[in-house]
């Protein structure tokens, strides 16, 4: 019953970024609260950090949206996070190995299970880069050498 509910809510999901992305695809920004939001087509972070641009792109966007604001109670913003800012190999590892852990993001908390999202820690690295820069982020990058000893865990 669990799985048919997560793959329902991830359905629903890809079909919300579907029409998300089309519809933010032909804007270049937005005012978020008065600040800044950059969208793919503009972000400096996507010509930085390409590979991670693609990644993000392709695994993460159902959740975490373009803007990178998540869904409210549902799935965390990744734009101005304090969760994500505290602990980059914490996030490398989240994204290697999924995470089932509740957290607090900005004071509010999110308990929506996340499945791993690449295989190799070196994909996981260039995501990560990309969201710590992306959406006007000033995040700093992490590299390999400093998460190879992230054990990788497929259940």
């Amino acid at each position: 019953m669990k799985k048919i509910t997560i793959i329902l809510l991830l359905g629903s999901l890809i079909v919300t970024a579907a029409s998300s992305y089309a519809y933010l695809r032909s804007t270049y920004t937005m005012d978020t609260e008065n600040s800044v939001v950059y969208l793919p087509q503009d972000d400096p972070a996507d010509a930085k950090f390409p590979e991670g641009a693609k990644i993000y792109k392709a695994k993460c966007v159902a959740c975490h949206q373009l803007t990178g604001l998540g869904i409210p109670n549902a799935f965390p913003p990744l734009k101005d996070s304090d969760y994500l800012m505290a602990d980059k190999k914490r996030a490398v590892r989240q994204v290697l190995n999924g995470s089932h852990e509740e957290m607090v993001v900005n004071g509010v908390t999110y308990n929506m299970p996340m499945p791993f999202q690449v295989d190799t820690h070196e994909d996981a690295v260039n995501v990560i880069n990309y969201v710590l820069n992306a959406w006007g982020n000033d995040g700093g990058t992490i590299t390999v050498e400093e998460v190879k000893d992230i054990k990788i865990v497929r259940p």
